[in-house]
C-alpha cells in the first residue's frame, strides 16, 4: 500500500451520477499537493506588480526575470544545500527556493536520493512580494502524472493500478503520485463479486479490493478540480475484444470450457470463457423447456459449457449447457413404462391437444385432444389450463423418437394395455390413430425446435 503521507485522506460524497461529485463538496479526489499542503497556511493574495511604485518595479524586473520563472509552472532547479529537514534550490529566481517540513516528510525515502549539485524539477506555486519562490518537488512529479493521464485519455490505453482506498461510491487507484476514482458502476463483474455485500457499513463493502491490481482506462479528466475518473469495466471490455480474436483461433467445436455468466437476455445467456463472451441460446440451457435464462442461471455464476459453434468471421461463439447434462430420453425408458401414472403440468395448448411436462423430468409429453375427456372436446383449452397439474397415464413411450403419449381420461380408469390391432373396432381405431400420429409428431418436433 502506498505511503499515506503522499495521499492525505479527505472525506468524499458522491452524487447519483456515476462520475459526478456532489456540487456542495469540492474536495480534491486526486491527492494533488497544494500550496496550503506545503505551507500549512492559507494561500495569500498574488503580487500585483502594477500596484508597486516605479522604483520598486524596476528593482523587481532587474533582480527577477519574471519571463523565465512563472507561478503554476514546472522548472528545473539545482540543489545548493541539503540538510536533514531542509533543501535549498536555485531555480533562477531572485532568491533560492526552499523545501522543508511537511514536504520533506512526504518525500519519504526518496529524499535520501537527492544530492547537492543535482538538478531536479520543482513546481512553482508563487513568488512572494520579496521575490521568494514557494516550490514543491512532489507537485512537480504529480504534474508529470497528470500529463501522462491526459495522454492515456487521448490514446485510450489500458493501464494497471492498485486500489489504495475506497469510499461508498467506489475505489481509488494510485497512478504514480495521483489518484483516480473508479465509480462502483465502472467496476468489472469480477471486482463487484469480491465486494463484502454483508458489511453493515455501505463504504466497507469495497474493503476486500484494497491492494488488488486493476486494469483501467482513463475516461474523464477535469483538471481544474483535479478529478480523474477511471473505468475497469471499459478496460475489461476492450481486453475481451482483443482476447476474442485469439480465442476464436484456438477454440474447437466439441471441447468444454469453464466460464462465468456475464449477462442474461431473453434469447439466452452470455458466458465469459477466458476473456471472450460466448452465447448459450435459451434452447441450449436445458433439456427441459426454459422460458427465460434466469430460470437456470444467475449473473456471476461459474459454469462448464460445451463449444458447439465457432464463427470466426462474425466473431461468434456458440455454447451449450444442456449437452453436458445426461440426455433424459436415454434413460426415460428405465424409469417409466406404458401404463404408469404420473403427475404432469400443462405447458402449451395446441389445436390437436396439449403438451405437459412430466413431474421431476425435463421431458414433455403430448395429451391428444381425444385423450382429455370421455366426453367430446371441441377445443383443448376447454379441457385443460396452462400451468395446471393433472394426473396422467403414459399410453405410449418411444424413446428413440422422443415421443411420450399421455392420457387424462385413461388415468381415471382401471387401465390395461390396448389389444394388438385385429378385426373390428380395435383395428379401425388403431388405423385411425396411425393416420393422426404423423401430423401430431410433426407438430411436436416443430415446437421442440
Amino acid at each position: 500500500m502506498m505511503n499515506s503521507t503522499l495521499f492525505p485522506r479527505p472525506v468524499f460524497l458522491f452524487a447519483t451520477d456515476e462520475t459526478a461529485v456532489a456540487p456542495e463538496l469540492e474536495e480534491d479526489l486526486s491527492g494533488t499537493v497544494t500550496e496550503a499542503d506545503v505551507t500549512g497556511e492559507p494561500v495569500p493574495a498574488e503580487v500585483d506588480v502594477s500596484d508597486m511604485h516605479l522604483m520598486d518595479q524596476l528593482n523587481w524586473d532587474d533582480d527577477y526575470d519574471i519571463s523565465s520563472v512563472r507561478p503554476d509552472t514546472v522548472v528545473e532547479g539545482v540543489v545548493l544545500k541539503k540538510a536533514p529537514r531542509r533543501l535549498e534550490l536555485d531555480i533562477g529566481a531572485k532568491y533560492e527556493g526552499e523545501i522543508e517540513g511537511r514536504e520533506i516528510e512526504r518525500l519519504g525515502d526518496s529524499y535520501a536520493e537527492i544530492e547537492e549539485g543535482q538538478t531536479i524539477e520543482v513546481f512553482v506555486f508563487r513568488i512572494d512580494d520579496k521575490g521568494q519562490p514557494l516550490i514543491s518537488i512532489i507537485r512537480a512529479r504529480q504534474e508529470k502524472d497528470w500529463l501522462r493521464a491526459e495522454e492515456l485519455l487521448e490514446s485510450k490505453e489500458i493501464v494497471s493500478g492498485s486500489v489504495i482506498d475506497y469510499n461508498r461510491g467506489g475505489v481509488l487507484i494510485g497512478l504514480g503520485l495521483i489518484r483516480g476514482f473508479v465509480p462502483a458502476s465502472h467496476l468489472s463483474l469480477e471486482s463487484q463479486m469480491q465486494q463484502d455485500k454483508d458489511s453493515a457499513n455501505q463504504a466497507d463493502r469495497f474493503a476486500p479490493l484494497v491492494g488488488k491490481t486493476l486494469q483501467v482506462k482513463v475516461i474523464d479528466i477535469e483538471r481544474r478540480r483535479n478529478r480523474l475518473i477511471l473505468s475497469e469495466k471499459e478496460a475489461m471490455r476492450e481486453l475481451r475484444n482483443q482476447r476474442k480474436d485469439a480465442i476464436l483461433e484456438e477454440l474447437e467445436v466439441g471441447e468444454t470450457r469453464k466460464g462465468v455468466v456475464s449477462s442474461l437476455a431473453d434469447f439466452g445467456a452470455f458466458v465469459n470463457i477466458g476473456g471472450a463472451d460466448g452465447l448459450i441460446h435459451v434452447s441450449e440451457l436445458s433439456w427441459a423447456m426454459v422460458n427465460h435464462p434466469s430460470e437456470v442461471l444467475n449473473v456471476g455464476e461459474q459454469v462448464e459449457v460445451k463449444v458447439i459453434s465457432v464463427e470466426k468471421e462474425r466473431k461468434r461463439i456458440g455454447l451449450s449447457l444442456r449437452q453436458l447434462q445426461p440426455r433424459p430420453w436415454d434413460t426415460l425408458g428405465e424409469r417409466y413404462s406404458v401404463g404408469d401414472l404420473i403427475r404432469a403440468t400443462i405447458t402449451r395448448i395446441k389445436d390437436f391437444g396439449a403438451f405437459a411436462k412430466l413431474a421431476n423430468e425435463p421431458v414433455e409429453g403430448l395429451i391428444h385432444i381425444s385423450e382429455m375427456s370421455h366426453e367430446h372436446v371441441e377445443s383443448a383449452s376447454q379441457a385443460v389450463t396452462v400451468g395446471e397439474e393433472y394426473e396422467v397415464r403414459i399410453i405410449r413411450l418411444d424413446t428413440e423418437r422422443r415421443r411420450v403419449g399421455l392420457s387424462i381420461k385413461q388415468a381415471e380408469l382401471d387401465w390395461q394395455p390396448a389389444p394388438e390391432a385385429g378385426e373390428g373396432e380395435g383395428r379401425r381405431r388403431n388405423r385411425r390413430r396411425r393416420d393422426e400420429e404423423p401430423e401430431m409428431e410433426m407438430d411436436m418436433e416443430d415446437d421442440a425446435e
